[in-house]
C-alpha cells in the first residue's frame, strides 16, 4: 500500500516570489511621494526606469544579442504600460499621501477581468461585476471623505486613470509569458519606460530638477527594485494566470498603509472604509467557485443484487 507524503506548502515558490514582490512595491509608494518634492514626476520616472534598464541590460548581457522582432514588439508594449501606468501614479503621489494612492492604485486589480473582455471576449463572472461595485464605493469613499459631492481632486483623478495601464501591463506579462526571453523582455520594457518618462519631460514642460541625494537615492534604489520586480512578475507568471497574480498584487496596498502609518499617514474612519471596500472588491472580483469532486466508487463495497 503505497503512503503519500501530505503537503504543507500553502504557497508555490512563484506565488511567494510575487508576495515578496508586492511588499516591496508596497513601500515604494512612500519612497516616491518624498522624492517627488525634490523632482518633478516624468524626470523621476524617467531616471528610475533608465537605472532598472541598465541594471537589467548587465545582467542579461550575455543573451541580448539574440534579441527578436517579437521580443521587441512585447517589452514595447509592457514599457508603454509602465510608463503610463506608474508615470500616473507618481504624478498623483505629488498630492496624495502614499496609503491614499496605494488604495486607489488597487482599483487595477478588478479591471483585469473587465480589460480581458474587452481584449480577449471572455466575459465577466457575476462576482466580477460585484467585486467592481464594491471598488467604485470604495473609490468615493475614500479620495474625498466628507467632502459634499465627492469632488476628486488632479491626483486623484490621475491615480485613477493610472490603474487601466497598469491591469493592461499585467495581462500583456500574462500573454507574452513563456513565449519570448525573460531577460531581454525585461530589459527592453524597462528602457522604453524610462526613455518616455524623459521624452514626457517637454511635453509636461517639466525642467531637470536640482541636485538632491533624496530623488538619487530613491531613483536608484527603485530602479534596483523595479528591476528585480519586473524579472520576478515575469518569471512568476509564466506558471500563474493574470488572475491568480491579481489576487496576490491586492495586498500591495495594505503593506503602503502599514509603512505610510510608521511615516505619519492618517486616514480617518471614512476613508478606511473605503479602504476595505477596494481592497474587498479585488478580491471578490477574483474569487472562483470550487467544483464538486465526484465520490469515486469503492471496488470492496459488496453490490447488491437486483434479484434480491
Amino acid at each position: 500500500m503505497l503512503h503519500t507524503r501530505p503537503r504543507w506548502r500553502l504557497f508555490t515558490r512563484q506565488e511567494a516570489v510575487l508576495m515578496l514582490a508586492t511588499c516591496v512595491w508596497g513601500a515604494t509608494f512612500l519612497v516616491i511621494h518624498i522624492a517627488v518634492q525634490y523632482s518633478g514626476p516624468w524626470f523621476f520616472v524617467g531616471f528610475r526606469f533608465i537605472t532598472a534598464a541598465l541594471i537589467s541590460a548587465l545582467l542579461f548581457s550575455r543573451v541580448l544579442s539574440g534579441l527578436t522582432i517579437k521580443e521587441v514588439a512585447a517589452g514595447t508594449a509592457i514599457g508603454v504600460m509602465i510608463f503610463l501606468g506608474y508615470g500616473l501614479q507618481t504624478v498623483g503621489l505629488q498630492s496624495l499621501n502614499s496609503s491614499t494612492s496605494a488604495f486607489i492604485t488597487a482599483l487595477y486589480v478588478p479591471l483585469v477581468p473587465l480589460l480581458q473582455w474587452v481584449v480577449f471576449r471572455k466575459r465577466p463572472r457575476l462576482a466580477t461585476w460585484f467585486g467592481v461595485l464594491l471598488a467604485f464605493v470604495g473609490l468615493i469613499l475614500l479620495a474625498n471623505p466628507g467632502n459634499v459631492g465627492f469632488a476628486f481632486g488632479a491626483g486623484e483623478v490621475a491615480t485613477i486613470i493610472s490603474t487601466l495601464p497598469i491591469a493592461a501591463e499585467i495581462i500583456l506579462i500574462g500573454w507574452f509569458a513563456g513565449k519570448v526571453n525573460l531577460g531581454r523582455v525585461t530589459v527592453v520594457q524597462l528602457l522604453v519606460a524610462g526613455l518616455l518618462g524623459f521624452l514626457a519631460m517637454p511635453i509636461a514642460g517639466e525642467q531637470p530638477p536640482e541636485f538632491s541625494w533624496v530623488w538619487i537615492s530613491a531613483a536608484v534604489a527603485l530602479g534596483v527594485a523595479s528591476c528585480v520586480i519586473q524579472l520576478a512578475m515575469n518569471w512568476a507568471q509564466r506558471s500563474i494566470s493574470p488572475a491568480r497574480a491579481t489576487i496576490i498584487y491586492a495586498g500591495e496596498p495594505v503593506w503602503a498603509a502599514v509603512i505610510g502609518r510608521f511615516a505619519g499617514d492618517r486616514l480617518p474612519p471614512v476613508a478606511i472604509l473605503g479602504a476595505v471596500f477596494i481592497i474587498a472588491g479585488s478580491l471578490v472580483s477574483e474569487l472562483r467557485p470550487r467544483r464538486r469532486t465526484p465520490v469515486p466508487v469503492q471496488e470492496n463495497v459488496p453490490q447488491v443484487s437486483e434479484a434480491g
